[in-house]
């Protein structure tokens, strides 16, 4: 990816910095979004960025600045700073950032505590996203919180504690992939924390030409999260969204818990669809790759965030016997037409 430096001018004037958050023991820095007028009781997204990127290259550019004016929510992005990892990459890796209440898991929530204080957002609707390492460290944070978050989605991610120092990362999980069963990464997020009971809903995105991270990486993830929920491994459903295949896994009442996208012919990246209708969104980067489909829309959709377009007014029902009757006039009118056709041709001749 390529170097993306401090928030820009043209950044700042939608970014501003988040400061006295706490100890900040993974000495990160953050950044927060603020529709004008938003309301109490709002709710947060949380937006992590990708290896050798920033919070200025992550906002607007993957459209969650559009659809946070759209929805009224705040939007945080934490940023990584190179002393912390030469590559700028979230250390989703590291034992001492990716346990609850450490290192730069715990720097996260102190800066979402800040939001929640300063903003006044409803607890109950809480979610955080991220690309590549940042998708690792959302899925750190929806395993060592789980009850700070209402839902998660991840592009490019894999699943929590895949690895626990750097060679495991780049060999073990993001170049081969890990192949454990679901019990088995079910059990290391389980372990996180001694939260029992609601899990938060997980929506996963991945390239199906990504060089990067292994495709099968979402796979592993849908064994995890699908096992945290007590619901079994085998799509309740499968469509095609912007041409992409979309399958969900539900509960028994038929609420989706887990959904994932495979985005056909991408590599390494996260999706958008430079536009400005309403399911349109970001520019084009590295690694913020035109694909026709913009995830974060799907995703603000998946956790109830955009205002919903107001349902056609459905015809009247129509009874058997009206049905009926209606059925015998198209037949006389057909019949008429039928003979006054039947007299040109007569005529003719």
């Amino acid at each position: 990816m390529l170097w993306q430096g401090l928030p820009t001018d043209a950044a700042a004037q939608s970014l501003t910095e988040v400061t006295g958050f706490g100890t900040n023991p993974g000495q990160l820095r953050a950044f927060k979004h603020i529709p004008q007028e938003l309301p109490p009781n709002s709710p947060l997204v949380v937006a992590l960025h990708g290896c050798l990127q920033s919070a200025s290259g992550y906002d607007d550019e993957t459209g969650w600045v559009k659809y946070a004016d759209m929805g009224k929510f705040a939007l945080l992005l934490p940023q990584q700073e190179l002393p912390n990892n030469l590559a700028k990459c979230f250390n989703w890796f590291e034992l001492g950032d990716i346990q609850r209440d450490q290192g730069e898991a715990l720097s996260i929530k102190h800066m979402i505590d800040k939001m929640v204080t300063d903003h006044n957002i409803d607890r109950k609707r809480i979610y955080i996203t991220g690309l590549s390492a940042g998708a690792g460290m959302t899925v750190v944070m929806l395993a060592t919180y789980p009850e700070l978050f209402a839902g998660g989605a991840t592009s490019a991610g894999l699943p929590y504690k895949c690895a626990t120092n750097v060679t495991e990362a780049r060999n073990s999980c993001m170049r081969s992939g890990k192949n454990q069963s679901p019990a088995q990464w079910g059990d290391l997020v389980r372990a996180a924390s001694s939260h029992g009971s609601e899990w938060p809903r997980l929506s996963i995105w991945q390239g199906a030409a990504d060089g990067t991270v292994n495709p099968m990486n979402a796979r592993e993830l849908i064994e995890q999260w699908t096992n945290v929920h007590g619901i079994d491994q085998t799509p309740d459903g499968q469509d095609t969204v912007d041409g992409q295949v979309h399958r969900v896994f539900t509960d028994a009442s038929g609420k989706v818990l887990v959904e994932s996208f495979t985005v056909a012919g991408m590599d390494h990246g996260i999706s958008i669809n430079p536009g400005s209708d309403k399911p349109q969104c970001g520019t084009a980067a590295p690694f913020i790759l035109d694909k026709d489909i913009c995830t974060s829309f799907h995703v603000a959709k998946f956790w109830g965030l955009l205002p919903s377009s107001p349902d056609p007014i459905p015809p009247s029902p129509i009874s058997r016997e009206e049905l009926l009757r209606r059925m015998d006039e198209m037949k006389g009118r057909i019949d008429q037409l039928t003979a006054e056709l039947n007299e040109l041709r007569a005529a003719i001749e």
